[in-house]
């Protein structure tokens, strides 16, 4: 499990760079959001079937591993300072890692439970999607950003209420889309 979690978080990282260097606007910017991160985390503890304490800790020690990978990845791609990864911003968000691991981590664990916990479990990554919807939607007509964040915008709120639908599903009112994501026992 914590191979998995530092592997899965050096590509979550990577990747999440070379995401937003080469797909286009909008769905280059899913790569710069946090919400799109603590799916991810929820995703590693949906699928770790190890309990919840391994689960949280695996998705913190992902998160905090995607961190430097990102910033070394602008380093090999676009030739960013290496210091990068060990600036008092990259700890910042090393240290959101930490707490978004745990949480999501723990919701994926419990979206397999039942009763409050599977409610709760399955209710988070549509929330921290609409969460994160509500906020760009603040921008949306601002001078500096015009109407580019109402794309990210229903982006975030398309992937929420999708995410939104399978907590239907595994709370018995309709079907998951996450077995699609985590095929694997």
């Amino acid at each position: 499990m914590a191979l998995t979690a530092v592997v899965g978080g050096f590509l979550l990282g990577f990747l999440d760079f070379v995401w937003i260097k080469w797909v286009p606007y909008p769905f280059a910017d899913l790569g710069n959001s946090s919400a799109a991160w603590a799916v991810a985390a929820f995703g590693f503890g949906y699928w770790v079937r190890s309990g919840w304490l391994r689960a949280a800790l695996g998705a913190a020690v992902g998160l905090v591993v995607a961190v430097p990978s990102y910033y070394l990845a602008a380093t090999l791609i676009q030739g960013d300072d290496l210091a990068m990864l060990w600036a008092p911003t990259s700890l910042l968000w090393m240290s959101f890692g930490v707490v978004a691991g745990v949480v999501f981590g723990l919701a994926g664990t419990w979206a397999r439970g039942s009763g409050w916990r599977q409610l709760v479990g399955t209710a988070l990554p549509g929330a921290v999607l609409f969460a994160e919807a509500g906020l760009l939607a603040k921008d949306i007509g601002h001078p500096s950003y015009g109407i580019d964040p109402l794309w990210n915008a229903l982006i975030n709120v398309v992937l929420g209420s999708w995410s939104s639908s399978w907590s239907a599903g595994r709370t018995g009112g309709g079907r998951s889309p996450w077995p699609q994501l985590c095929p694997w026992p």
